[in-house]
């Protein structure tokens, strides 16, 4: 067995979708699919049972993924001692100035935990740059939100939150049960800069063009509401400040928390705060 045939078996095991899966490898499906059946044929029984919906797990395929979990992490260990011993185990991570998420610190003492020797610097960044810096080649990794423009970066979402309208708590709708984004269409949002990811900027105005004032950072989203009674789009998991409210947003997908890196990375530390990053989030 390859390791990178092994590779692509988690991929499959872990999104149980033949399609998610050669999308997170960044690769099509059909070579992906004869690389599971040889798998197979090597293995002398089915791994995965096809379903219309995706795949699941046979027994065997379960007994194969605690194997090749086990084997690949003492393979990036094996690398990633090498690189400690030459100096140059570092990993640089992006956050997105939204790291009140306590899956963040959980991540952070796993991957801890996994990787002792290895040096992590960590950027957070502010909300006019979903990627965390990681086209500028200020990041090897983001643990950041989506929707952004995804070219020449591999992404991979590891949850999805229900947001909220972030409002003055003396708001009249701030006393509602839930909104709809066109309830606040006559009212001032907070926008990001210019030359903000279009997506981005799109998905937190609710699909709609806006007016209001520029923010870059969660804070100063939080004041411009509080202080001019702007509204906004926020997460319904963030607790709000007193002055503020949160009223749930129906109409609206949740946003995704993914993890982001540069196309073609093979970088044995990013395949493992990958695979950190999905137990952690998970659980």
């Amino acid at each position: 067995m390859e390791l990178r045939t092994l590779r692509y078996f988690m991929a499959v095991a872990e999104e149980l979708h033949f399609g998610r899966a050669a999308a997170r490898l960044h690769m099509s499906q059909p070579p992906l699919s004869r690389a599971i059946k040889q798998l197979e044929t090597e293995v002398g029984a089915a791994l995965f049972d096809r379903l219309s919906s995706g795949v699941q797990l046979t027994a065997v395929g379960a007994v194969l993924l605690d194997e090749a979990r086990a084997l690949l992490d003492q393979a990036d260990r094996v690398h990633t001692r090498v690189a400690a011993a030459a100096g140059t185990a570092t990993i640089t991570v992006g956050i997105l100035d939204d790291s009140a998420d306590p899956g963040t610190t959980r991540l952070a003492r796993a991957y801890n935990r996994r990787h002792p020797r290895v040096e992590v610097r960590v950027r957070e960044t502010d909300l006019t740059d979903p990627t965390c810096g990681l086209r500028a080649g200020r990041v090897d990794v983001a643990l950041t939100r989506g929707p952004f423009d995804e070219t020449g970066l591999t992404v991979h979402e590891l949850r999805a939150d229900p947001v909220g309208a972030l409002l003055r708590a003396d708001d009249p709708l701030a006393r509602r049960d839930s909104l709809k984004p066109a309830d606040l269409a006559d009212r001032r949002w907070f926008l990001f800069p210019e030359g903000t990811d279009p997506l981005w900027q799109s998905y937190w105005n609710g699909g709609e063009p806006r007016e209001g004032p520029v923010v870059r950072a969660v804070r100063e989203c939080r004041q411009a509401v509080l202080w001019n009674g702007t509204v906004g789009i926020t997460l319904l998991t963030h607790e709000p400040p007193e002055g503020l409210a949160v009223v749930p947003l129906i109409d609206m997908p949740p946003s995704p928390l993914v993890v982001a890196w540069n196309q073609g990375d093979t970088s044995p530390l990013i395949r493992s705060f990958l695979r950190i990053a999905i137990t952690v989030y998970r659980s």
